[in-house]
């Protein structure tokens, strides 16, 4: 018993400290991103990407799960997943790279898990309690304050420009990719999924980057630029995602996505080391209420399905 023990608690640290190296990698995918788009067309740096990215997850799935036998509605639901995640996400995320500083943007993708929680609740019927709608409301008023760099009339003056408008749409993407993923792990795990979407994604960001001439107009892309895209694909894609996948499978969804919190965080700190980004107190300020929001409507709903798991077992 101390034997499986140590090692129950040997293979928990690894986890944690898996799931910290994800948040990193994934803040830096911020600072990597706005590299590769001042070198080259975003739809060429997601494409390439998405290829390296679908190349190491597919091997991954043959090797741990075999050749993949999906369903129509199987690919239906991956094809979903591939057009919000990955192509509407990314051509968002890159975009807006082009126009804002990697920090505020990670800051802004940072409402992510409230924007889910408050969908959960409306379109769902997920339960809602008061600390939980505290928590979504507090993001909600960061978020403001980051898009609208502390003059939130701005907002209804129409002078928010496109660029944070396309990080927001991002937060709205992935919310769409999370709950078309919670179908999908019905029949597939959580590798096949996020190689699926990888897939089509990278099908539909190709499509587009030869409809704009862009896939193959690298020639002035330096090392810089294709490092850059290289990190993208390998790290901020497939072996983050391995990890977090695999984080979900031992400690469960919610303990794991309250990881996510790091992001904007590390995206803000290396965007400051790298890039020699300054953000101003008004966006850090935000970037804290939005933090703080994200945690307590994590919490709050923790506690929620805590007592929902209680009164099935009492009943």
């Amino acid at each position: 018993m101390p034997v499986a023990r140590e090692r129950a608690a040997v293979a928990s640290l690894a986890t944690y400290c898996k799931l910290i190296a994800t948040a990193a990698l994934w803040g830096a995918t911020w600072v990597a991103a706005r590299v590769a788009v001042s070198e080259a067309a975003p739809l060429a740096v997601a494409s390439w990407r998405f290829l390296l990215a679908a190349l190491v997850l597919g091997a991954l799935l043959v090797v741990r799960e075999g050749w993949p036998r999906w369903s129509v509605g199987e690919w239906l639901t991956l094809s979903a997943m591939g057009a919000s995640g990955i192509f509407l996400y990314n051509v968002c995320f890159l975009y807006g790279m082009t126009m804002i500083q990697a920090g505020r943007g990670a800051l802004v993708v940072a409402l992510t898990p409230a924007l889910i929680a408050a969908s959960d609740c409306l379109l769902f019927g997920a339960p809602m309690s008061p600390s939980k709608a505290l928590g979504i409301g507090l993001a909600a008023f960061g978020c403001l304050l980051v898009v609208t760099n502390g003059h939130p009339y701005l907002l209804i003056a129409g002078e928010v420009g496109l660029g944070e408008w396309l990080i927001i749409g991002c937060a709205v993407m992935w919310t769409v990719y999370t709950f078309l993923g919670r179908r999908g792990t019905r029949s597939l795990s959580p590798l096949a999924m996020t190689f699926g979407a990888s897939l089509t994604g990278w099908l539909m960001l190709t499509s587009a980057a030869l409809l704009q001439g862009s896939l193959f107009s690298l020639a002035e892309t330096s090392w810089r630029g294709w490092s850059a895209i290289a990190f993208l694909g390998l790290f901020g894609t497939a072996l983050a995602f391995t990890w977090y996948a695999e984080a979900v499978h031992r400690i469960g969804a919610t303990r794991s996505a309250a990881f996510i919190n790091l992001v904007p965080v590390s995206a803000v700190i290396l965007g400051a080391v790298l890039l020699g980004e300054r953000l101003g107190m008004a966006v850090l300020s935000g970037g804290a209420l939005v933090i703080t929001g994200v945690y307590i409507t994590n919490r709050a709903g923790a506690k929620l399905a805590a007592g929902a798991n209680f009164k099935e077992k009492a009943a």
